[in-house]
């Protein structure tokens, strides 16, 4: 039986945990959550979560222990909890910028620790997140935690030093895609499509080249090419977002995206 223990119950801790209880993994799986607002506990009784009176009871009853808060909550939690962690329980961090090294110098000095980068369509059981293993976290513990996420989307294994690079290839670019979505939606407002016609088709649109991207077996310029006729109009559109540089663009906003991650970096 796999303990695991949220700290934080908001969206991303919450998808995790009805991912996790909607999953085979839930016959082998206990789960238990504290957080300061009652009414975000009051929704886990129906994924079977035991509700905790502080964070370091979770600490107590749990293996695998997800801190599901904002990174300006990690010092007055792992100061709450630092006394309770043990050289069997397992962190979970899904903080931006939080390393594993800060982690172990508010816990102990050898914390098992698993840095996690996860995004919002979790809530959807769809989400992507990246995962890096932190010694003397073992492969054995890592499989666990990798399953834990694996039962809301998927995920990908990274080295740990690259886990502030990764923020913006599935942490952040769901924002970015949104805005992309956005100026379609406008475009078609402004020749008089509604939006309830037009966001549909175009998230359509998305799900299905998102899909041909993984599994046509082609690559990414032989599907533009594929959508592009000789002298029609994708050609004509594609000019133009070579003529305003998307490419370089998408390149500067995931380098700004980086160095954030670097300066928020604790």
């Amino acid at each position: 039986m796999n303990t695991v223990g949220f700290i934080g119950a908001g969206n991303i801790g919450y998808a995790i945990m009805k991912g996790i209880a909607g999953s085979a993994l839930a016959a082998e799986t206990k789960i238990s959550a504290f957080d300061p607002d009652a009414e975000k506990l009051t929704r886990l009784q129906e994924l079977g979560v035991t509700a905790c009176a502080s964070g370091t009871e979770v600490l107590q009853s749990s293996k695998y222990v997800f801190l599901a808060v904002k990174p300006q909550m990690f010092d007055t939690v792992l100061e709450q909890i630092g006394g309770a962690v043990t050289q069997d329980t397992v962190i979970v961090s899904i903080a931006a910028g939080i390393t594993a090294e800060y982690i172990r110098s508010k816990t102990i000095p050898d914390a098992k620790v698993v840095l996690v980068m996860p995004n919002t369509p979790l809530l959807l059981g769809v989400g992507a997140s990246a995962l890096a293993k932190s010694a003397p976290t073992t492969d054995e513990e890592f499989a666990v935690v990798c399953s834990f996420f694996d039962a809301c989307g998927i995920s990908a294994t990274l080295p740990e030093n690259k886990m502030k690079e990764i923020i913006a290839i599935n942490g952040s670019s769901p924002a970015f895609i949104y805005l992309f979505a956005k100026a379609f939606v406008d475009y078609a407002a402004k020749e008089g499509i509604a939006k309830e016609t037009a966001l549909p088709l175009f998230a359509q649109s998305l799900i299905g080249s998102a899909r041909m991207l993984t599994d046509s077996g082609y690559s990414i310029e032989e599907l533009i090419k594929m959508v592009s006729s000789p002298g029609g109009t994708t050609l004509a559109g594609l000019d133009e977002l070579y003529k305003g540089n998307l490419e370089q663009t998408v390149d500067a906003a995931c380098t700004a995206c980086t160095k954030r991650a670097y300066e928020l970096s604790k």
